[in-house]
């Protein structure tokens, strides 16, 4: 998957809802939220690998990710347009 780039800076994703067993990178409260694409962040060494002693090749597109709080939480009482932001390897994503 090295230099494959599925996903452009304000592009929509989805995060996908799994829940593989062991260490893996995407926490739990953005599985299944979409979000917007903010950057490419360039191809990383996979962590979920590494965490393993294993490693970490090949190397995955990683993209910063922003959610709406809102849409996260839905009893958020800030800002509507409060956001978070998360680094996401490509294998975590779907294109919306």
């Amino acid at each position: 998957m090295s230099g494959d780039r599925r996903f452009a800076p304000g592009g929509t994703v989805r995060v996908r809802r799994a829940f593989p067993p062991g260490h893996v990178r995407a926490p739990i409260y953005i599985r299944g939220a979409e979000g917007v694409i903010e950057r490419d962040c360039g191809d990383c060494i996979n962590a979920e690998e590494r965490a393993f002693a294993r490693p970490g090749l090949p190397k995955l597109p990683l993209y910063r990710v922003r959610f709406r709080q809102r849409d996260l939480w839905p009893d958020y009482a800030g800002a509507p347009a409060d956001d978070v932001e998360v680094e996401i390897y490509a294998n975590w994503l779907e294109r919306r």
